[in-house]
């Protein structure tokens, strides 16, 4: 087990999602009978309660606003065991927030982004956070703001190690350029594409792909490869692993819990074979809930999962 003062910082958004589901057919300037669903969302905050979940000391650093969602998310954080209480906090600010409709059918009809307190973050506010990210072992960034990222990559490279999941091909494009500051990195197949410049076809695309990374300065990569699974490659090992089908009920969120399931293993100084199984593990027990974060979420509950778990290893 790790040193209990060691910590992974995650540092990003958090969001409240609210989503309205239509129980009759939807009509434009019409009051639908259905249901309003209120969560909180953002990649990083997910990725925070998750490495809580399964015992990770966490630090999470966000911005929010002085609104009633705001506080949910801190009271979140206490009930769940995640830091927050280096987060920019701005009283006068709503929390970024997310209202979409969907149709009977489950397709979005609109939305509305209300994200304006995310530009608030600055290099002020980072400088006077060098404390806190020099110390993490492991600081997990998400790709939102490609300026900023830049700024907090290289004054902090050689300090702590940076982990990206790029999140969309988009964001990826944007930040390709920055990749060499990354110990790790774990895009999916189209977002590797992008990072790389040429198409993932076969085997000989993803050691290609991965050789373009660790040429870089990358350490560990993860490629995931949706119902193939995760190929994986660092100096040493390379490999590909996946499980048995299963019944997938949301795959919102899958991708942020594997993630935090690569950041327990780094802090338990698990193989990265075991990573990966610990990491896939984490993921698949959030798309089998409806949840975004599967309530049952917890080491014990993760360690029984994998014994239960069929693997394919190539």
């Amino acid at each position: 087990m790790y040193n209990n003062d060691s910590y992974i910082l995650v540092l990003g958004a958090s969001i409240v999602d609210i989503i309205g589901f239509s129980r009759k057919k939807y009509n434009q300037r019409d009051s639908i009978p259905g249901q309003i669903k209120i969560s909180l969302g953002g990649v990083c905050r997910n990725i925070a309660e998750n490495l809580a979940r399964v015992n990770v000391n966490t630090e999470f650093i966000s911005i929010l606003g002085g609104d009633d969602q705001g506080k949910n998310i801190i009271d979140n954080s206490k009930k769940i065991g995640y830091s927050m209480k280096h987060s920019l906090i701005l009283e006068n600010e709503y929390t970024p927030t997310y209202m979409a409709i969907l149709n009977e059918n489950g397709e979005m009809e609109s939305a509305i982004v209300d994200m304006e307190c995310l530009n608030k973050m600055d290099r002020a506010f980072i400088d006077s956070k060098a404390d806190v990210i020099e110390n993490a072992e492991y600081v997990i960034l998400d790709a939102d703001n490609p300026e900023l990222l830049e700024y907090i990559l290289t004054k902090f490279y050689g300090k702590t190690k940076f982990i990206l999941d790029p999140v969309s091909a988009t964001k990826a494009k944007k930040v390709s350029h920055l990749i060499k500051y990354f110990h790790t990195v774990k895009p999916n197949r189209l977002e590797t594409e992008f990072l790389c410049g040429f198409k993932i076809e076969n085997d000989e695309d993803l050691l290609k792909a991965a050789n373009h990374f660790i040429s870089l300065g990358v350490e560990n990569v993860f490629i995931s490869l949706d119902a193939d699974g995760i190929y994986y490659k660092n100096y040493t090992e390379e490999g590909k692993i996946k499980t048995t089908c299963v019944e997938v009920k949301n795959v919102t969120g899958a991708g942020d819990s594997f993630v935090a399931g690569v950041g327990y293993g780094y802090m338990n100084n698990l193989s990265i074979k075991d990573t990966v199984k610990y990491a896939i593990a984490m993921s698949i027990a959030t798309i089998i809930h409806e949840e975004t974060i599967n309530p049952s979420m917890s080491e014990d509950f993760i360690n029984e999962f994998i014994k239960e778990m069929s693997w394919i290893e190539g």
